[in-house]
């Protein structure tokens, strides 16, 4: 491991839940939420967060969520040093707002924003915002606006003609003396193309290590041909306890409530999603309900949460001492960050950073 790692948690901003069945739905028909995205709890979360070390909070973005740049905006606000992973799809967004916004975020935070570009989603989510461009042309878009984000960022005048694209002497008001970090995800060829050209971390999820390893080599030999070279991150969630046991209680619990029926239904669309990434969690189990202990894929890495959850699907199960070993089992293949979550995120975040942050060598909590 030649870099420090670093750990980051999930805000949840469509609201918090104790099991994986809890947040299905839309916001009329799902259960009530055991934290709901108010400034009071969100608040809460991201200071527990920043107490433990964490570097940053990570939002979602959809429409199932609230709007991630005004709620970090809000939330940063009420901390001190925790920095805002801000996800958002550059196709609902003008590259040169993007811009804008960005600068005056790092102004008025202190430099706290870290950007995670997230291309696309389901299609009919897409349709939702207007969107109606397809998968190969999302990617091409994607990689203009960050080529405009980025020019516009280095000061002066910035000028481009695109396919999707054209500005004219686009610029932001004040310089931009600390550039955000350009997180991405995907597993498809064309996002993995995009990562090397662009990002600055590759971010995946937590798939059994062969096959991280595997696309970490992908992503290496892409920007190798660029001449770049990115820093890797991995999102996965957790469930840890003091002992594997109780570790394994807890899992079991979090599929209370799910019906066979349910996952049935959701690994028909997951196998059948445009995503790649979600084709691959859905191949870590079998689309039928089953025992906790059952869904473990690889030694302390649970697939449960992927029985119904869109993205990221797995969890690191087990002893405090245990997901500390995964940790680094991940760490080894290169993977320097960490975005991590549970259920609920409030109670989960206790755990992790008292009882795995310590055995790693990051900080604890200072309140």
């Amino acid at each position: 491991m030649s870099e420090p790692l670093k750990f980051h948690w999930y805000l949840p901003t469509h609201g918090d839940t104790t099991t994986i069945a809890d947040n299905q739905g839309d916001f009329s028909t799902r259960e009530q939420s055991h934290l709901l995205p108010t400034l009071e709890n969100l608040t809460a979360l991201v200071r527990a967060a920043e107490d433990f070390g964490f570097e940053a909070a990570l939002t979602p973005t959809g429409s199932a969520c609230e709007d991630s740049w005004i709620a970090t905006a809000a939330l940063a606000q009420h901390t001190r040093q925790l920095k805002f992973l801000v996800a958002f799809r550059p196709g609902v967004l003008s590259p040169v707002l993007a811009a804008q916004e960005a600068s005056t975020y790092q102004r008025f935070t202190g430099n706290r924003l870290a950007l995670n570009i997230v291309t696309g989603g389901e299609e009919r989510e897409m349709r939702r915002f207007g969107d109606h461009v397809d998968k190969a042309a999302r990617y091409r878009r994607t990689g203009e606006f960050l080529t405009i984000l980025r020019g516009v960022w280095q000061g002066g005048e910035f000028s481009f003609a695109g396919e999707f694209y054209t500005v004219e002497n686009a610029r932001v008001a004040y310089p931009v003396t600390a550039v955000p970090t350009i997180y991405f995800g995907g597993s498809s060829p064309e996002a993995i193309e995009i990562a090397a050209e662009h990002a600055d971390v590759y971010l995946t999820w937590g798939e059994p290590p062969d096959q991280v390893a595997e696309k970490i080599e992908q992503v290496r030999a892409a920007a190798a041909r660029r001449g770049r070279t990115l820093r890797y991150g991995l999102r996965l969630h957790t469930v840890t306890r003091p002992d594997e046991a109780t570790a394994w209680a807890r899992a079991e619990e979090l599929l209370s409530g799910v019906t066979a029926d349910a996952v049935r239904a959701a690994h028909k669309r997951f196998v059948q999603s445009g995503s790649e990434g979600q084709r691959r969690m859905a191949a870590l189990t079998n689309g039928e309900l089953a025992d906790a202990r059952s869904l473990e894929v690889y030694p302390g890495l649970w697939a449960g949460p992927s029985l119904l959850r869109d993205g990221a699907g797995t969890a690191a199960v087990g002893s405090y001492q245990a997901v500390a070993d995964v940790l680094g089992e991940y760490a080894a293949l290169g993977i320097s960050e960490f975005v991590l979550s549970g259920y609920p995120q409030a109670e989960e975040i206790q755990h992790f950073g008292a009882g795995v942050l310590p055995l790693i060598g990051a900080p604890v909590a200072v309140g």
